[in-house]
């Protein structure tokens, strides 16, 4: 029988929105023939799903694993909290503040410095698009002439995501990137192996959690990781936070006044407008969820964009308000988050601390030289995307202070 839900139509690229409201009420289990996996869409079984050691992340052996390399983001147990641990304090914590705050603060500075000598920009080509990678570069204690090299990896990277792998070109691209990237990194790491440095690179190479060091291969393969996953959801992102705010000139004007009103701006954004709409799990045995069973070495793939719009956990889950009570922004970085952004549980995302910094000076710094922003009178904002979705565009008018 042919799928009554096509979660890889045209339509759902155009606004899964719709569609994943009548999933939750009609199909909140679905068997998706064309990927052979079952789909969850409702908030209660995503959460489960991500929570839950019977929903393995075996699907990154196949999905990440081939252009990657082995990361812990495919590790489950003690293996993989070794291997976490290994990574989260160079990111986190005493060393965010002491050592990548300063190079986060001056790499949107060195961005937005052509903003100040005029008064229009496209947000998203002109900055959210560099920021995260640059930043990423800068952090690695990678020097200023790789910059453009990460920038064509990332964006080759990002095309393969979002391209599923259908068109050939494309794979053969992102498989020589890879290449390139296995080049250019191994030396370096052996160069820091034997003269470290103050940088998250070095930091890497000589951390040890029970005895254990990364290997070159791994740490290359996390850097690859990285590099994609730090960068994409954060380029994304600023500009949802940016266009939400830009639709609601109110909360904007609240942000202005009270800065730390940027985090509650994120979190929202990231619930009303997520980046990340689908992550997949294979399950290790049989799971109860909603509307039935789901069998043993099943692929799942959980809508976590629906389970962001999920009407029994967010009240009036289709207008943006930044004032939410139901966010405990508080908790939203942590794996105690009750939004699923970045995942949930053992494999919540290690750079959650990291994205918020970046967002909080981004936003700090443009209303710093800004009195005023608003849309361009001729923006067509395009939101596209099935595995991730971003604005192709964000064209804006500002006046400087």
């Amino acid at each position: 029988m042919e799928a009554a839900i096509n979660i890889l139509s045209p339509d759902f690229d155009k606004n899964p929105y719709p569609l994943y409201k009548q999933l939750q009420e009609e199909h909140p289990l679905y068997f998706f023939e064309p990927a052979n996996a079952y789909v969850l869409s409702r908030y209660e079984d995503i959460h489960q799903a991500l929570t839950d050691p019977a929903y393995t992340v075996k699907n990154y052996e196949f999905q990440s694993e081939p252009l990657h390399g082995r990361t812990f983001i495919q590790m489950d147990g003690r293996e993989h909290s070794q291997y976490r641990n290994l990574v989260a304090p160079s990111i986190r914590g005493r060393d965010l503040a002491e050592k990548l705050m300063p190079i986060i603060d001056e790499t949107a500075k060195e961005i937005y410095a052509p903003f100040l000598s005029k008064t229009s920009a496209d947000f998203t080509t002109e900055f959210a698009a560099r920021f995260p990678v640059l930043v990423i570069s800068g952090i690695l204690g990678l020097d200023k002439e790789s910059e453009s090299n990460f920038l064509k990896w990332y964006r080759t990277f990002v095309d393969f995501i979002g391209d599923l792998g259908q068109t050939p070109e494309i794979t053969a691209a992102a498989f020589k990137t890879k290449d390139e990237i296995t080049d250019y990194l191994l030396p370096i790491i052996a160069d820091k192996r034997e003269n470290p440095g103050d940088d998250i690179l070095s930091t890497l190479c000589h951390a040890e959690v029970d005895g254990v060091r990364m290997t070159d291969q791994e740490i290359k393969a996390f850097v690859s990781l990285l590099i994609t996953a730090g960068g994409e959801s954060t380029d994304k992102m600023l500009s949802h936070t940016l266009r939400n705010l830009l639709e609601h000139p109110d909360q904007m004007m609240d942000v202005r006044n009270d800065r730390s009103l940027i985090q509650n701006a994120f979190v929202e954004s990231m619930r009303f407008s997520p980046v990340t709409h689908r992550l997949m799990r294979i399950t290790s045995e049989e799971v109860q969820v909603s509307g039935g069973t789901i069998p043993a070495n099943s692929q799942v793939i959980l809508l976590l964009g629906a389970a962001q719009h999920d009407s029994s956990v967010f009240k009036d889950p289709e207008s943006f308000n930044i004032h939410r009570k139901e966010l405990d922004i508080g908790k939203a970085f942590t794996a105690a988050a009750n939004h699923v952004a970045f995942g949930a549980g053992r494999h919540f995302c290690v750079g959650s601390m990291l994205a918020k910094a970046e967002m909080d000076v981004a936003f700090n710094q443009l209303f710093d030289f800004t009195e005023s922003i608003s849309l361009d009178e001729n923006a067509e904002l395009v939101e596209k995307g099935l595995f991730t979705r971003g604005l192709y565009a964000l064209p804006i008018r500002y006046t400087l202070k």
